[in-house]
């Protein structure tokens, strides 16, 4: 991994002016791990307006001390580059925020005052590497360290406290261990964060692979009772004897599964809330204890939690609908097409594959050897089939009661031969299912006679089951079945 001509640029042309310009951070951090960075942010001992007349195509609309220089890149993490003066920060009143940013023309304490070791790593344009406080050995070993004390990182900005764990999720470290009692004695400071900061820490550690040993980081440092407490409560809470891990245990279990397989945002989301609602409805003791309603249950709680931390509209009806329904009944030799379709009207047909892999989620969050058995796959094709079902009548742009006002009878075979023969057409040519189309051959088709009808109705069923019965084949053949 290079540092791109577009930052090279940059640091060359501060370099060239005299001044001292490195890339710190984050990007450092991922060109060591060969990954591709994100963001490139550099730092430098020029001040702000030194910065600005190097670089006539910048703006600067902060007090960080933070110019955004522009470049020709079509790369849109590249178009604007950070470049910020190096600076030391003073007291944290509130625990979010420094009380005043001072500037400094120490490249060392500017590194001093950066969360963790892995971050507070820099790097000149020809790939000379500073690193103060052994960030490179603990990105070696794979510990999240804070720089210096840990209780005064933590003090200076409280969601350090989430990130650290999130770096963990994120990278599949360990946290170093006096970081990590760091974490437990001022987990509390957590609750002065502002609840859209800790959601934007939350999912990015939901969407690491490592998803499931960051919610046990939350866990055993006291972050999740205090952000998630609706899944803390989880914890030690035994289930009946068709599972054998605990409610926290098992729906931690199904997010592991949803991050291993990649699975979208909500899903995940979906996965570690599907069983939230166990603990308030919990009877009984032992392999006979009960959780009647829990899917109901779930979603309210589920939609507390996730408007709690400002998550989108659009974002909580998704997660909230798939918890809610998680819990579909679905048995090959008992479920007919119309509870099927009801399924569907009541989850909407965009979300049933979501709600088929949030099933699959609680599957092997139980402990089951197989993800996805029969039945499941024979839920996908009738999903499919219902959805395809553009060989019925019920999908012509008339209905039977408007032929017979159409046609100006009553209830009769005629109808139906006539819809029939309708569809046959439609069938051939969907462009022809317009009422007013329609409208005109219904009324064409009533001047046939009952003989003439029958015939062309015999065969337009015959077409259509024809048609059916391929339609069915080729579903049934991408689903594996029989």
């Amino acid at each position: 991994m290079k540092i791109p001509k577009e930052v090279e640029k940059v640091l060359k042309t501060l370099e060239k002016a005299g001044f001292e310009a490195y890339v710190v951070g984050g990007c450092v951090r991922d060109i060591l791990l060969e990954q591709k960075p994100k963001d490139w942010d550099i730092t430098t001992n020029a001040k702000t307006q030194a910065i600005q007349k190097l670089f006539p195509d910048s703006f600067y609309e902060n007090t960080f001390g933070t110019v955004g220089v522009k470049t020709d890149s079509k790369d849109e993490i590249l178009k604007v580059i950070e470049v910020t003066t190096y600076r030391v920060e003073a007291k944290y009143s509130d625990k979010r925020h420094p009380d005043e940013v001072k500037f400094t023309e120490s490249l060392e304490k500017d590194l001093a005052r950066r969360d963790f070791t892995i971050n507070a790593l820099a790097m000149s344009a020809d790939g000379k590497l500073v690193d103060l406080f052994n960030g490179k050995k603990d990105l070696k070993e794979g510990f999240i360290k804070a720089v210096g004390d840990p209780h005064e990182r933590f003090n200076e900005d409280a969601l350090r406290l989430m990130r650290g764990v999130r770096f963990a999720a994120q990278l599949n470290f360990t946290i170093d261990e006096e970081t990590f009692k760091a974490i437990i004695k001022n987990a509390h400071l957590i609750k002065l964060i502002a609840s859209e900061r800790v959601r934007d820490e939350l999912v990015k550690l939901i969407n690491a692979k490592s998803a499931y040993n960051g919610l046990l980081f939350m866990k055993d440092t006291g972050l999740l009772e205090l952000v998630l407490l609706e899944i803390a409560k989880g914890v030690g809470v035994d289930q009946s004897k068709h599972h054998i891990y605990t409610v926290f245990e098992h729906n931690a279990l199904s997010l592991k599964w949803a991050a291993e397989h990649d699975y979208p945002t909500h899903v995940r989301f979906a996965a570690l809330f599907h069983d939230v609602g166990k603990p308030q409805t919990k009877r009984g003791e032992g392999e006979e204890a009960t959780f009647y309603g829990h899917e109901v249950v779930g979603a309210r709680i589920t939609r507390k939690a996730l408007e709690r931390l400002n998550f989108s509209r659009e974002f909580i009806e998704r997660v909230v609908s798939l918890v809610r329904y998680h819990l579909f009944y679905y048995n090959v030799d008992e479920v007919t097409e119309s509870s099927v379709r009801r399924l569907i009207a009541k989850v909407g047909s965009q979300n049933m594959d979501d709600l088929i892999k949030v099933r699959i989620c609680d599957r092997m969050g139980s402990g089951v050897p197989k993800p996805e058995p029969y039945r499941l796959r024979h839920l996908r094709y009738m999903i499919d089939k219902v959805q395809k079902d553009a060989i019925s009548v019920g999908m012509l742009k008339v209905s039977g009661n408007e032929v017979m006002k159409f046609l100006d009878i009553k209830p009769s075979p005629k109808v139906g031969q006539v819809l029939n023969v309708l569809l046959d057409e439609v069938l051939d040519d969907p462009l022809k299912n317009k009422k007013t189309y329609l409208k005109k051959r219904t009324g064409e088709l009533g001047k046939m006679s009952d003989k003439e009808l029958e015939k062309l109705k015999k065969e337009a069923i015959k077409k259509q089951e024809k048609l059916e019965e391929k339609v069915n084949q080729d579903i049934k053949e991408k689903y594996y079945l029989k």
